[in-house]
């Protein structure tokens, strides 16, 4: 097997909104290979004590994380509007994601959720707005019907154990060969990391 990475991240992650929309290129430029890991905080977080966002739980870190948002947006010509409410409920969408098993579509349906509600301002827990992300991916619009499926209730509940499993604490994070890598400014890190086999 070659040089892989998993990316795991939860939409209603800012950074996240970031290392998706960068990552496979980065990644193809290694020859590494990406999995694509949604998943969700909440659970991670409540064991913590948290009941929403650190980001909110501690307002000065809020603001700061909204104004770096806006800078390396920027920077990197991406479109940023802070979606209300934040967090956003992300359930569905990961459901969806999931739900999807090609690496490239599933990929392209990830970004196409965080464009929705990072860059247009959109409720991603709204069956119309997942209808135009799995539109924009190029996928069935029956996909939407998987939502409520058990196998995939289970997967997403398995993917929130794993994460326990690997020691994850927030998003995005990324494993490569056993090490982990948090935060989209360690994107590079863990592809290096993966690359060097």
């Amino acid at each position: 097997m070659g040089a892989v990475v998993q990316f795991w991240f939860e939409f209603a992650s800012t950074y996240s909104y970031l290392s998706a929309m960068r990552i496979d290129r980065r990644a193809s430029a290694k020859s590494v290979a990406v999995e694509w890991q949604p998943f969700l905080l909440g659970p991670i977080f409540a064991a913590q004590g948290w009941n929403t966002s650190p980001f909110n739980l501690y307002p000065a870190k809020g603001r700061y994380m909204w104004r770096d948002m806006q800078r390396l947006c920027a920077k990197r010509n991406l479109p940023l509007t802070r979606p209300d409410p934040f967090p956003q409920n992300s359930l569905k969408a990961a459901r969806l994601a999931l739900a999807v098993e090609a690496t490239d579509l599933r990929a392209d349906f990830v970004r196409a959720v965080y464009r929705a509600e990072f860059g247009d301002g959109r409720d991603i827990s709204d069956a119309d707005v997942l209808h135009d992300c799995l539109k924009t991916a190029k996928l069935p619009a029956d996909t939407l019907d998987r939502i409520q499926d058990q196998d995939i209730k289970n997967a997403l509940f398995k993917q929130s154990a794993r994460a326990k499993e690997h020691g994850l604490f927030g998003a995005p994070s990324f494993l490569a060969r056993g090490e982990l890598f948090w935060g989209d400014d360690r994107l590079d890190d863990a592809i290096n990391h993966a690359a060097s086999i």
